[in-house]
């Protein structure tokens, strides 16, 4: 049986640090939806890279995570019980999505392609290091280079159709998947050269506090979007009323 894996208090800290930089992102675009910034500033220019970043860090971390849980074994009851949450918590999106804004249902978001991806790269957790990475690079070469009209339907999620999409959020199997396999690959490097006892962090209270948030980052994706926007909205209809 496959010993159960210490949590690292630096993945915890990263992922806080990411959904600090989700929020902020966030609360542009909420702000930009509502008027208070020039129309399209959270989907151009610095924004729109800041937006792809901050999905690259979660889905890069949730790739190194499933290295540090299954790379040296896969527990396949722990392994199933979180990928039954991640799917149950990336169907509750579509379907808020669905009823709050039907032209804009995310359908393949964040949380979906994290789904995806941690089922395919169970396939990549025995591979070289190196293999991982190149197989990553053509993932990214292949979503520039490659698209046709028969990705349009039920394989849009591929990212290889050739036509736009109309999501709120959409990060799609093809380029997504390569930070996915990039964590992976990180972890098996790390492990094979024994870092990780060199990269452990000594717990602190004021490290746990930062910590904190990491280590709960799947609820807290889910409320803080909800959250943002009431209080936004609330600025707004004040501002409005004054």
């Amino acid at each position: 049986m496959a010993k159960t894996k210490p949590r690292y208090l630096a993945i915890d800290l990263a992922r806080s640090a990411a959904l600090l930089s989700m929020g902020a992102y966030h609360l542009t675009y909420d702000l930009d939806m509502f008027g208070w910034l020039p129309p399209g500033t959270a989907v151009t220019g610095f924004f729109w890279l800041h937006a792809r970043a901050v999905a690259g860090s979660f889905i890069f971390l949730a790739g190194l995570s499933l290295w540090l849980a299954h790379g040296q074994g896969i527990r396949w009851a722990a392994f199933g019980r979180r990928l039954g949450i991640i799917a149950a918590a990336a169907l509750a999106v579509t379907v808020a999505t669905r009823l709050a804004i039907p032209p804009m249902t995310i359908f393949y978001g964040i949380l979906h392609s994290i789904a995806v991806s941690s089922v395919a790269g169970l396939l990549f957790l025995r591979l070289p290091a190196a293999l991982t990475l190149a197989v990553a690079a053509a993932v990214v070469a292949i979503s520039y280079l490659y698209a046709s009209p028969a990705f349009d339907g039920w394989l849009i999620w591929t990212g290889l159709a050739g036509r736009p999409v109309l999501t709120a959020d959409f990060e799609p199997f093809f380029p997504w998947f390569a930070p996915f396999l990039a964590g992976i690959a990180t972890g098996r490097i790390l492990t094979r050269a024994n870092l990780w006892p060199r990269l452990a962090l000594t717990e602190t209270p004021f490290l746990n506090r930062l910590a904190w948030p990491g280590r709960h980052s799947l609820a807290i994706y889910l409320i803080h979007q909800p959250v943002l926007i009431a209080l936004v909205f609330a600025a707004t209809w004040l501002a409005y009323r004054i």
